[in-house]
């Protein structure tokens, strides 16, 4: 198995993706697990939640950790939901993610920009729905509210944002 470093500087903003193991599509259906082990982790770990979007068989997250390693933060991510998801399917073994996850460091304002993007037209690019505004498990409508987007942004014409975001 590889040893992967990720390097991890405080005060940086991360991009994490990370994607079910053999892509069940089970995160949408238990979306409440998910949210909720992110969450208690959000509490125990104190990062900030940036922008974020929850798919059938993957996820992506925009955080700062703050202090913490996004290394922790994921691996509490992955076996609070687990516990929860084997739980609800009456399974006490079996693995529910694929090994790793993607992380990228954010550089610029313009990779910032272009990462929160890319969380939230992901699922019109994934055809589950016309408009990022139809899809209610991500953080487009507060950053809809907030002013960042029109509230058509991604309906009219489509968003192409290059790039590689560990799907």
């Amino acid at each position: 198995m590889t040893n992967i470093r990720r390097y991890f500087r405080p005060g940086n903003v991360y991009f994490l993706t990370h994607v079910t193991y053999e892509r069940r599509p089970i995160l949408v259906s238990h979306f409440d697990d998910l949210w909720d082990a992110i969450q208690r982790v959000k509490n125990e770990y104190d990062f900030n939640l940036l922008a974020w979007c929850i798919l059938p068989d993957h996820f992506h997250i925009l955080i700062d950790p703050i202090k913490s390693q996004t290394s922790s933060i994921m691996r509490r991510i992955k076996l609070s939901f687990s516990s929860k998801y084997r739980r609800s399917i009456a399974n006490k073994s079996g693995r529910v993610w694929q090994y790793r996850f993607w992380d990228h460091q954010i550089r610029s304002q313009s990779d910032l920009n272009r990462h929160i993007d890319y969380i939230h037209y992901n699922p019109v690019k994934h055809a589950l729905v016309k408009s990022p505004a139809e899809y209610r498990l991500s953080s487009f409508s507060e950053y809809a509210i907030r002013g960042y987007y029109p509230a058509d942004w991604g309906n009219i014409e489509t968003i192409d944002i290059d790039g590689q975001f560990g799907e």
